[in-house]
């Protein structure tokens, strides 16, 4: 299928150039035609004078200005019609190309989101399948039942992502502002992701009762989703680090990891909708390209900051800035 969409655009941009290439050529070609229609006018109206004529000096020099006018005027208007001609065609070749690459990004997202769903629904079904036709210890089933909780914990976040991310974006969210425990948040989001990945080395420094205007559903999902994403992007091996302190009047919010890294131009493209880093056919962490997107949505509308810096020697630093 991304086969055929690309040579479909590789035909559509070569019939496009070609039209584009013709128009302006065809231009050129009037221009030309009407210069020398000018230039013909202005040798059959010199003919028609007498050089005896004692007006003939004033007439050739107002026949020469009519021409030069004329020229003039030809260069001109030829010149604001090939202008046009050219902002309107990168415009649209532009606006074209950004439509067939978010076309292929909501495809992409589309089978993502289908696999997303699929593994926890998966997971439950088979848990409470196996609940119901077996007799199981009490630490099996409560084995069983944790990790059916945790599917279901990740299916929630996922619908929320979408969900929320649909609302903000088109207005319809409305923001429930209150004074709210980002300390008590933070806390419970590294609690969640240790439960969700305990093989995962997790570093957390939060400073207690830090307070802010927020909203609690909004800023968990903002912890979430740049949590999630540093243990996505990062080897089992490599720890995940989250600081949350207050400095002056401002609430910090800094999620650290030492992963695959972001180049340099495409920090500001991962906040796109749908966007990943890397191609769409080398990629393999499991995601929607939501989650930044969303993050960034959600710290604006708070009037604040989100900014992505180099870890060094690897791995990236979201810093978030209230």
């Amino acid at each position: 299928m991304n086969s055929l969409k690309k040579h479909r655009l590789v035909r559509i941009t070569i019939v496009y150039w070609f039209l584009l290439v013709y128009i302006v050529v065809a231009l050129i070609f009037w221009y030309m035609e009407l210069n020398q229609q000018n230039r013909q006018m202005y040798e059959y109206q010199l003919a028609q004078l007498h050089k005896d004529s004692p007006d003939y000096r004033s007439a050739v020099a107002e026949i020469e200005a009519a021409k030069n006018t004329k020229t003039s005027q030809y260069i001109g208007e030829g010149s604001v019609f090939l202008l046009l001609i050219l902002v309107g065609a990168v415009f649209v070749y532009r606006a074209t190309r950004r439509q067939f690459i978010l076309s292929r990004q909501q495809q992409n997202f589309m089978m993502a989101i289908t696999h997303e769903l699929k593994t926890p629904i998966a997971v439950v079904r088979l848990n409470v399948e196996t609940l119901q036709k077996r007799r199981l210890e009490e630490a099996q089933q409560q084995k069983l039942i944790a990790n059916t909780l945790q599917e279901v914990n990740r299916l929630n976040t996922l619908t929320n992502n979408i969900l929320v991310a649909s609302q903000l974006e088109t207005g319809a969210y409305r923001l429930n502002k209150q004074q709210i425990n980002i300390s008590r948040i933070a806390t419970e989001a590294v609690r969640d992701l240790q439960n969700r990945f305990p093989q995962r080395s997790m570093d957390a420094t939060i400073q207690p009762e830090v307070y802010m205007q927020g909203e609690d559903t909004l800023m968990q999902l903002l912890l979430n989703n740049l949590l999630d994403n540093a243990v996505k992007y990062s080897s089992r091996e490599s720890p995940v680090k989250l600081l949350l302190k207050k400095e002056n009047s401002h609430v910090i919010i800094q999620v650290t990891d030492e992963g695959i890294g972001i180049a340099a131009e495409e920090k500001k493209k991962v906040f796109e909708k749908f966007y990943r880093v890397g191609s769409e056919e080398t990629r393999t962490a499991k995601g929607t390209g939501l989650g930044l997107f969303l993050s960034k949505k959600i710290v604006q509308d708070f009037k604040g900051t989100i900014t992505i810096t180099d870890n060094v020697p690897k791995g990236s630093i979201f810093t978030v800035r209230f």
